[in-house]
């Protein structure tokens, strides 16, 4: 079976190739005969990372990508939010490109595990209608986007809600990720609280208002603070802006940062290393999204903050809310949220144990039903 997979892959964030390892990792679980061939940002990268691939070709190669999609007996546009327009206005129309390609071929596509939207624009809504409609299958990874297909007007092929591939992933050992975090002076002698935070849209304020949270979770908790880059380097740029604003607080306010431990794990982590530095945690503080999945998969309790819709759609299907939106929230509502996961920690250790098992269900249910359209099956 020859499977091409499109999606956001080589360009070293750590959800995507997570996603991705995940998808390889299923995959060969249920067969062992598949041909995968990834369309890549970085082809070789891709072959060195994710020895289950057997072929990757440049996202920027039309010729390359045509043989690799005709000669395939399905086409995968995902997973992840690749059909919306507020993260990037071109990219949907590359993907849907991408789509309409196979289409042409004859070639079955199948939408897998995708965060549909939001699409915003009259045009490309019914862009997204005529493509929506013509492709063989479709699997959502959240009940939001099987509300956006259908406010779209997407009726026509089997339409699923499932759950995001990442959460397909088997858990990992811990021993890798404690022995990064003892190599930047993190000895676990003190409780962990990760966070992993990003750019969005140039803004400021909201550094400053992780700050202040990781600045007193670090006194009160008497916690270690690590920030986890889950797309390098830019995560790591931020992190560096947060803890110097970490330690100007501590400054401030007791004349010894000293005393106050905060890590920003510097390299580009592979996704069995991110997993297990997750592991390792006590608490994962999260605004990229991977890095709540992560937790779940971990059984690490979670506070996300939301910057766009999948946030809370993830977090509604594990039971929970936001601790609060990247433009309003306040300091000390994140605060908050965090002691009262601490608080109850083990109450969320075992519950979010239980929906996960039931999503990582759902998540499986993403290839069958890639391989029954690619046999012909549907």
């Amino acid at each position: 079976m020859k499977i091409v997979i499109s999606g956001y892959y080589g360009s070293k964030n750590a959800g995507d190739e997570a996603m991705l390892a995940a998808m390889i990792e299923v995959f060969r679980q249920l067969s062992d005969n598949v041909h995968i061939t990834v369309i890549s940002a970085a082809p070789e990268d891709t072959l060195t990372r994710h020895h289950g691939v057997d072929a990757a070709v440049d996202f920027m190669n039309p010729a390359g990508i045509i043989k690799a999609i005709a000669a395939a007996d399905i086409l995968l546009s995902g997973g992840g939010s690749l059909l919306q327009n507020v993260t990037s206005g071109r990219s949907l129309y590359y993907y849907i490109g991408i789509i309409c390609s196979a289409l042409v071929l004859r070639t079955p596509v199948m939408l897998y595990a995708q965060g549909i939207g939001p699409i915003y624009g009259s045009l490309a809504r019914r862009v997204m209608k005529f493509v929506g409609n013509a492709v063989s299958g479709i699997t959502v990874r959240d009940r939001g986007s099987l509300e956006e297909l259908g406010s779209i007007g997407i009726t026509k092929p089997p339409i699923m809600a499932t759950a995001d591939p990442v959460l397909a992933i088997n858990p990992v050992e811990l021993d890798i990720g404690k022995k990064i975090l003892a190599a930047n002076n993190v000895t676990g002698k003190r409780p962990i609280i990760g966070f992993a935070v990003r750019e969005w849209r140039g803004w400021q304020h909201y550094k400053e208002i992780f700050a202040q949270a990781a600045t007193k979770t670090a006194a009160e908790l008497n916690a270690d603070i690590v920030f986890l880059p889950m797309q390098y380097p830019e995560d790591t740029e931020v992190g560096k802006t947060i803890a110097a604003r970490c330690h100007n607080l501590s400054d401030a306010a007791q004349n010894q940062s000293d005393s106050l431990s905060v890590t920003i794990l510097p390299g580009e982590y592979t996704t069995q290393e991110l997993l297990s530095l997750v592991g390792a945690m006590d608490l994962m503080v999260g605004i990229r999204l991977h890095a709540l999945i992560f937790a779940g998969v971990m059984g690490v309790p979670m506070v996300g903050v939301s910057y766009d819709p999948k946030i809370d759609r993830f977090l509604a299907s594990v039971g929970e809310k936001p601790a609060g939106d990247l433009a309003s929230i306040t300091a000390d509502d994140l605060f908050a949220e965090i002691c009262r996961k601490w608080r109850r920690r083990d109450h969320y250790r075992a519950k979010n144990a239980k929906l996960l098992q039931s999503l990582r269900d759902l998540a499986i249910k993403n290839a069958v039903m890639a391989m029954e359209i690619a046999d012909g099956k549907q």
